[in-house]
Parts: structure tokens; sequence; C-alpha cells
């Protein structure tokens, strides 16, 4: 498995994140005007994209917000998730990034937790889906 980091969205992370995130899980609202300035984070199988993220600081939240992390469904529950996230924070230390937030869906708060990250908000919704604000420290 090969990560690049993009400036931009590319082609490849599109296809990731409207696999998952339109066409699988029914969101409308995917692509906006970050993705045009965040950092992008994109795995492969070869030739094949299979997971995607972005990063980019935000001067409202006071950090570092990683987003829009998608995993093909048949790469999931390998831990690629998780080397996407490592490798996102890891970037962003570099770049002297001392918290990073990200907005998780309520079904994947657990996953966010085992990476260290915790709730640091009320439950809101974006689109029809629970999300919650979750903080981790670097």
């Amino acid at each position: 498995m090969e990560i690049k980091e993009y400036k931009g969205l590319c082609g490849d992370a599109m296809l990731v994140r409207k696999t998952v995130f339109i066409d699988e899980q029914g969101f409308r609202d995917e692509f906006d005007k970050i993705d045009k300035t965040a950092s992008h984070l994109l795995a492969y199988d070869g030739d094949r994209p299979v997971a995607v993220c972005r990063f980019f600081w935000s001067e409202k939240r006071n950090a570092y917000l990683i987003g829009r992390l998608a995993v093909i469904k048949e790469y999931r529950k390998n831990g690629l998730g998780a080397e996407m996230l490592k490798k996102a924070e890891e970037l962003i230390k570099n770049r002297g990034g001392k918290a990073v937030e990200l907005h998780s869906q309520e079904q994947a708060t657990g996953f966010y937790e085992k990476q260290g990250y915790s709730i640091c908000s009320q439950m809101e919704y974006e689109e029809h889906c629970p999300h919650y604000w979750m903080r981790k420290s670097l």
C-alpha cells in the first residue's frame, strides 16, 4: 500500500469519496471549496485508489481539521483507516500542528476513540447523519 499527498483534490480522491459518501452512504454535499486548498492523502493498492482523507488549518476551530476519511468497502477492517489517520497526524505535527479535530459520524466515534480522539461537542446533524466534533492533542 502506498500513500501519496496531493495539494487540492485529484480525480482518484474524488472517485473514492463519491463511492463511499455519495453512492454508499447517500450524502449529497460531498465536495466543497476547501477541497481546492486542503492537503489530500490517497492510498493506492497498486494503481487502484482505495482510501482518502484531507486536512487543513481552521482558524475558526484553532486546530488542524482532518476530514473526508473514506476507505473502499473491501479494504475496511484491515487498519487502513487508522494508517491514513496516523499519516495525516504525522504530517500535521511536522507542520507545527498541536491539535487535530474532526467531525465524526456517530457510528465512527468508537474508531476515532481508539485512535486517541475524544468527543468535544453535542451531537449535531450533517445532512441526514448525526455527527460529533472530536479532538486530539498531538
